[in-house]
């Protein structure tokens, strides 16, 4: 055991939850063997044969090498399933794993179709800016010596800057929907010129509140349009979103378990909640806690605990809502470089951070939900690598 009414936003409060809505308490509670399950052996596990190359989607030479030198040598699921489609120009729903190469299903069928016709714009909305800016260094990596230009249209970044490259020529605009939104009231971007439209990780944008905001988006969009939907899960919510946003679409889903066969997971039982940050201390001092992604429940929290662990001789760091976009990224190159061995964050970080060889995610706070909690080891055992994640539970 180890401002506008249409665009009105979501409540993000202060950290503090009523009694009934707190993890462990009341409605929240989840169950402690969620949280356990041994590793399958991925010698054992039954691996995916791709169906295609990358050689075989009749893509340009320049895109084939920039996917070279990322380094993908044959396409994972949803890319084997979903490129043939979107290459056609269909509109596709895909459901799939945290992890799964997702982005790169949507970006290369739609770099391709940029360099086939200059006048292509393409849209892609992401819940968070964290998500967004890995969109952003995916794109540029795909697309590198190709000319082609994009927009980063997110919260927590200079508006005047947005509003400037708006007005410039670009191919590809990658926003988050808050950002987008005041973008739109504003008058700064029209979205009926965009041909392509990715709607990524449609849960999480309905888990925090923008169901009105997307159907608002949904409407001003141009009728004739391809549309790409990704999402882990599609409920009751992202059906009635779907009924608006696509046309005769493919749906491919490529989710096997609800968490990957490469995390081990397992509970750390503490006792004394006085001693939790010993109990700690022990376990990153450890061998094998190499790169370590730690939640915790509220930025004040994740604060306090990054300084506690720096004063213990850590390289720690840390990314939450009070910090600044800029702090925030220049944190995560930190950790990304591994000049930072532990990165402390709130669920603002569970979704969309893609961050190679994550050795242990701890939740140092249980998640509020069962699918946070899926998320949140997500950052680990990525592209058929071991992972661990540990839950304390007092």
């Amino acid at each position: 055991m180890y401002s506008n009414n249409r665009f009105r936003r979501p409540y993000r409060g202060h950290g503090i939850l009523p009694r009934q809505f707190r993890p462990g308490r009341g409605g929240s509670y989840i169950d402690p063997q969620r949280f356990i399950n041994k590793l399958v052996d991925i010698q054992q596990a039954q691996q995916y044969k791709p169906t295609h190359s990358f050689a075989d989607f009749h893509i340009s030479d320049i895109l084939a090498k920039n996917i070279a030198r990322k380094g993908y040598a044959s396409p994972t699921p949803i890319q084997d399933q979903a490129i043939p489609h979107l290459m056609e120009g269909r509109d596709v729903i895909g459901i799939a794993n945290t992890g799964t190469g997702k982005t790169a299903a949507f970006l290369i069928p739609l770099i391709e179709k940029i360099l086939k016709d200059r006048y292509q714009k393409v849209l892609v909305v992401a819940p968070t800016r964290e998500l967004a800016l890995q969109i952003q260094d995916e794109f540029k990596a795909f697309s590198q010596g190709m000319n082609i230009h994009s927009v980063l249209v997110i919260g927590g970044s200079n508006m005047f800057r947005q509003k400037s490259h708006l007005r410039s020529s670009f191919n590809i605009v990658i926003a988050t929907v808050g950002r987008l939104a005041d973008h739109i009231e504003k008058r700064t971007i029209d979205l009926s010129q965009f041909q392509s439209i990715v709607l990524d990780e449609v849960d999480r944008m309905v888990d925090i509140g923008f169901i009105k905001d997307i159907r608002y988006i949904i409407s001003l969009l141009p009728t004739k349009r391809q549309s790409l939907f990704f999402s882990a899960t599609v409920g009751t919510r992202e059906q009635g979103i779907l009924r608006a946003f696509v046309k005769d679409p493919v749906q491919i889903s490529v989710v096997t378990r609800p968490t990957a066969e490469t995390v081990e997971q397992d509970i750390v039982r503490v006792s004394d909640r006085s001693r939790k940050v010993d109990v700690l201390h022990d376990l990153l001092i450890k061998e094998g806690f190499d790169k370590v992604l730690i939640f915790g429940r509220t930025k004040w929290g994740v604060e306090r605990l990054t300084n506690n662990l720096i004063e213990r001789g850590f390289k720690a760091g840390s990314i939450h809502g009070g910090k600044t976009q800029g702090n925030r990224q220049r944190t995560l190159e930190l950790f990304k470089r591994n000049e930072l061995k532990i990165l402390l964050a709130t669920d603002v970080a569970s979704r969309g951070i893609d961050i190679e060889d994550i050795s242990h995610v701890i939740n140092f706070d249980q998640p509020e939900t069962y699918d946070d909690y899926i998320h949140r080891i997500g950052r680990t055992g990525r592209a058929n690598k071991r992972g661990m994640a540990l839950t304390f539970v007092e």
